[in-house]
């Protein structure tokens, strides 16, 4: 059996690879198993050493490394090359602050010492998506290749080449063979992998059925999970905002990787005193972006990722008009060669329709009014996702406020949501839990260990 990469804007066949088998993959962790028992006495120095030749290689070939994101998954090559510059600075981020975030934190007690360390925990299994197939992983491998665990990487069965590509990087930098480990299994295979004793602990960003799947495998085994799940993101627009910022960041907000972005703006939450404004100034901006294909560096949107992405929005969208929503822009797919759906935006969206209940992973905006801002925030935790919110006001004292009042990971205040190095990132609800990124990313895959000395 054989795994395929097809380019989704001109359905060709990239290449094909053989699926690893049972017996590779139990002899693979074997293998990371006996480089870890060595690994993680390397001193962190040099562990940063090899995490800056990464980002290195990362910013020497970020034009070639991109080509091959935007062939696997179809995002605009500008977007691609961003995407693996991004990958450099975490890189960068985690070498230079590891060393320090690591340190023995010292607590007084009566003890004659005492004192908290991060010890590595082994092999750690990364279950990782298509929409952003090189950041999802760097941001995960960083942080545990410096903590001195290695890594197992099970990415998306449709960018096996970008998996592949990454183990070599890393290779390239100096990492011990057997670090980082590009395992082309199907998702059948995955509950051995977690079920396997060397294996401590797994994390996964995907879709919630695939959370709950992962979550309950290692739960049995008594093994930690950190989950990255789907989101509804609300945009929300009070009636002293900046109009003219807030629409044009709301296009970017809802394209972006395609709209197949799950911190994408997906729910534009607009007070009815701009809500005219608002509309006329959206359309204007998307009326703007430029459809086409991928590899060509103006272009903004290319196509959804399979054929199946394509039908789900079709569907969502035609059954919230059926349920009386309005097409005020785009709606429909584009005919011919590739996955292509028009940038699209629909009013008098209600609570019921898919547009409004589901996660909708394509460039389609549902633009929703609200008397007030109380009301705004109601709609806007009026979901069971719960990954990131944009809130757009000039009045910043109510905004913190408001922002404590918003049932997420992360609240952007005047800017699109993303995600920085420096900073956590994640979700609550069926949007999961743990965290990623910054110090306390770092720590999600140790032992927080006490050590307590009387002398």
């Amino acid at each position: 059996m054989k795994m395929k990469s097809i380019n989704p804007a001109n359905l060709e066949v990239i290449a094909e690879y053989e699926i690893d088998s049972d017996k590779i993959v139990s002899q693979v962790i074997e293998n990371a198993h006996k480089t870890w028992l060595k690994f993680k006495e390397i001193p962190i120095k040099k562990r940063s050493e090899y995490l800056l030749k990464v980002a290195q290689l990362l910013k020497n070939n970020k034009e070639c490394y991109g080509k091959l994101i935007t062939s696997e998954m179809g995002k605009p090559i500008k977007q691609s090359i961003a995407e693996v510059d991004k990958c450099a600075w975490v890189c960068e981020y985690y070498a230079n602050n590891s060393e320090t975030m690591l340190k023995n934190e010292v607590i007084i007690t009566e003890a004659s010492e005492s004192y908290v360390r991060f010890d590595p925990l082994g092999i750690i299994l990364a279950v990782m998506p298509w929409n952003f197939p090189f950041w999802q992983v760097f941001r995960f491998a960083a942080p545990a290749l410096m903590a001195g665990n290695v890594c197992l990487l099970k990415h998306a069965s449709n960018v096996p080449g970008c998996s592949l590509l990454i183990q070599h990087i890393f290779e390239l930098a100096g990492f011990p063979k057997f670090c980082f480990n590009s395992l082309l299994i199907s998702s059948s295979q995955v509950e051995a992998v977690i079920r396997n004793p060397l294996v401590k602990a797994a994390t996964l960003t995907g879709s919630e059925s695939a959370g709950k799947s992962i979550s309950s495998i290692a739960g049995s085994c008594i093994k930690k999970t950190v989950l990255e799940l789907g989101g509804s993101d609300p945009f929300i627009i009070l009636e002293d905002a900046d109009l003219e910022k807030a629409a044009k960041t709301a296009v970017v907000a809802r394209l972006l990787a395609n709209g197949q972005s799950c911190i994408a703006a997906k729910r534009f939450i607009v007070v009815e005193r701009v809500f005219d404004q608002f509309l006329e100034l959206f359309i204007k901006n998307m009326k703007e972006i430029k459809i086409g294909n991928p590899i060509e560096p103006d272009t903004d949107l290319g196509p959804l990722v399979r054929i199946e992405a394509l039908e789900e929005i079709e569907h969502q969208v035609n059954e919230s008009i059926k349920l009386g929503a309005n097409v005020v822009y785009g709606g429909k797919k584009i005919e011919g060669i590739g996955h292509y759906y028009e940038p699209t935006i629909l009013i008098n969206v209600k609570k019921g329709m898919p547009v409004y209940n589901e996660e909708v992973f394509g460039p389609v905006a549902a633009v929703i009014k609200v008397k007030d801002e109380k009301d705004a925030i109601k709609v806007a935790n009026d979901t069971q996702f719960g990954l990131g919110a944009s809130l757009w006001t000039n009045d910043i004292i109510k905004a913190e406020i408001l922002a404590s009042t918003i049932n997420s990971g992360n609240v952007f205040i005047n800017e699109l949501v993303k995600s920085d190095p420096r900073l956590p990132f994640g979700g609550i609800g069926i949007s999961g839990y743990g965290r990623e990124l910054s110090h306390y990313g770092i720590k999600e895959f140790v032992n927080i260990k006490t050590v307590y000395i009387n002398k």
